[in-house]
């Protein structure tokens, strides 16, 4: 047996598994993701034998195919047709997880079927539907929208936040507070063209593009920390120097086969970029300034690393939160949260695998999504843990070079686990510890939610 060492990893990653002993050629191809592509073939190293090609090598009969690449550069047909010798790094279909219009659809059917899931409580409020033009909104609210349309006039503090179906990078996100605001907003989508040349900080859509869009009740109570909150030589700031930000915790999930979900335990913090304040319009009515709202990495480019924290590292932070007084994050905060994204995460995969159309897992696949949660408090005078955990989307193929150069390290270990877990033993690699793996278990810094078999049409 070999055993590797990983560095900034706590432990070896010997532990009943092998390393892969048979030959093995491997498609590598991440064309507009260098690091992944970088990571990959890092984590390629320890198995012997492997032939790694950039363009889909040619399958000698007796030898299997690793296809670890971008979606598009993966042949779909070979992962259908070649179950027992082809290994693929995306599931074909999936759209029912990372379409956030379907997978509204699904948490609502799921919950209507297993009211007592914790996705009943762990998921904002959420109306989907679809539009091309602003003055499609007045049927809107005579059908799908009609009870946001009450909720809108007869409760005029509560805000919402409008999300593209299939955008990304923040793009086309926008906070409202009335029916007029929207209507303004979809009014700004259809005049925008994609002909025109648009600043870098512009995150407008083209409605008639997209079409599918979903509302979110905003979630009005925040954990708040500020990422700051030790100056240099661990000295603390004082409370006036506090400024608490809004953040959302970024975990990375492996599913593999048909069906393990697994949860790596390095979890990210990402933080906006100005203190948090509550939503309220500028001079323009129909323009919120999203910067102390929206936490999306891709929108604090100019901010560098520094809102890119660990989770862990907050452990002693003061909350800033309102009416927390002199009370600071804990331990026992941070562990509770991650069994509540454990439990969530199970739920939602569920809830996916009853989408058969839209969510079809393959025992020879596996991939990784970047996995979107925000912490809020839970009301004052209730029982239990202090904190909410909300699910709020799942990403395929996420941007994880913009985890930055500081905690890249979690980065390779994280693709090393992923080729213990999911590369190994298709290689040929002894898996014994990995198949008595329970739920809830850590191993390789990888927590395991879910452990189902799902039955496919080839008999599988």
């Amino acid at each position: 047996m070999s055993t590797k060492q990983c560095s900034d990893c706590s432990g070896s990653y010997s532990d009943g598994v092998n390393a892969p002993s048979c030959r093995l050629a491997a498609l590598v191809s991440w064309p507009a993701a260098p690091l992944t592509d970088s990571l990959v073939r890092r984590a390629l190293t320890d198995i012997g034998q492997i032939e790694v090609s950039q363009s889909l090598p040619t399958l000698p009969p007796s030898s299997k195919l690793l296809q670890w690449a971008a979606y598009d550069s993966i042949d779909h047909s070979l992962t259908a047709t070649e179950p027992n010798r082809v290994l693929s790094s995306s599931y074909t279909i999936r759209k029912a997880l990372i379409r956030k219009h379907f997978l509204a659809r699904c948490i609502r059917s799921y919950i209507l079927k297993h009211p007592q899931s914790v996705l009943a409580t762990s998921v904002p409020r959420t109306w989907e539907f679809e539009m091309s033009f602003a003055h499609e909104l007045d049927e809107l609210w005579h059908d799908e929208l009609w009870d946001l349309g009450e909720e809108l006039e007869t409760s005029p503090g509560r805000w919402y936040i409008l999300k593209p179906g299939m955008a990304d990078a923040g793009m086309g996100i926008r906070l409202f507070n009335n029916k007029d605001t929207l209507h303004e907003i979809f009014e700004e989508f259809e005049g925008y063209s994609d002909d025109e040349e648009a600043e870098s900080s512009d995150t407008s859509v083209i409605i008639s593009q997209l079409r599918h869009f979903v509302i979110q009740e905003y979630v009005a109570t925040p954990l708040l920390l500020d990422p700051h909150g030790f100056l240099p030589e661990n000295h603390v700031k004082t409370a006036e120097q506090l400024r608490g930000r809004k953040f959302h915790l970024r975990t990375y999930v492996v599913a593999s086969g048909a069906l393990r979900v697994y949860m790596y335990r390095r979890i990210l913090a990402l933080f906006s970029c100005e203190p948090y304040d509550s939503p309220r319009r500028g001079n323009n009515e129909s323009n919120v300034s999203l910067l102390p709202h929206l936490t999306n990495t891709s929108l604090q480019i100019r901010r560098g690393e520094e809102g890119v924290r660990l989770f862990d590292e907050l452990i002693g932070h003061r909350i800033i939160s309102e009416n927390e007084g002199n009370i600071s994050l804990l331990e026992p905060d941070i562990v509770d949260i991650n069994e509540q994204m454990a439990r969530i995460l199970a739920d939602v995969f569920k809830a996916a695998v009853e989408q058969a159309v839209h969510f079809q897992p393959l025992p020879n696949a596996f991939e990784l999504y970047g996995v979107d949660f925000l912490v809020s408090h839970v009301p004052s005078g209730s029982h239990g843990p202090r904190f909410q955990v909300n699910i709020l989307e799942v990403n395929a193929e996420p941007a994880i070079e913009l985890t930055g150069r500081r905690l890249t390290w979690i980065l390779e270990d994280l693709f090393k686990s992923i080729q213990v877990l999911c590369i190994a033993p298709f290689a040929g690699g002894v898996s014994d510890q990995i198949d008595s793996w329970k739920v809830g278990e850590v191993r390789y810094n990888m927590q395991k939610c879910l452990d189902m078999q799902v039955r496919g049409a080839m008999g599988w």
